[in-house]
């Protein structure tokens, strides 16, 4: 029997590598926490977040958080509940028979008012 831990759009399971707390603050990082939000979460020193995170980096071999989520993803560690629904999204889409245009402003207006604001800041010289 595989347990998992549904945590927000993200379920993570466990038996697959990683301790029941690193899971848990992976998923965390997977949903945009920084260490401070996930400690003020769980009710822990920010530093044990970091501790913890740095061993689930070391136990997935990667240096950085986002190498991190991507890693446990590859592992299906962690993976979005929402996927699902995203794929079905972007299938209806670009199978539509009406493409919705984007509106956008010309990039010449956005550089031009760019110039502007920059003539306006450079002090005269006077000699």
């Amino acid at each position: 029997m595989e347990v998992t831990i549904v945590s927000g759009a993200w379920k993570g399971h466990l038996g697959r590598g990683l301790a029941p707390r690193e899971l848990q603050f992976v998923i965390s990082v997977a949903q945009g926490l920084t260490a401070k939000e996930i400690a003020r979460e769980f009710g822990i020193a920010p530093g044990t977040v970091v501790k913890r995170l740095a061993c689930a980096m070391f136990k997935l071999g990667v240096h950085r958080q986002g190498a991190m989520v991507a890693e446990a993803m590859r592992r299906q560690i962690i993976t979005p509940l929402c996927l699902l629904l995203a794929g079905l999204i972007a299938l209806h889409t670009s199978t539509g028979s009406e493409m919705v245009p984007r509106d956008r402003r010309p990039t010449e207006r956005r550089f031009a008012e760019m110039r502007l604001v920059r003539r306006a800041e450079v002090p005269e010289l006077t000699g």
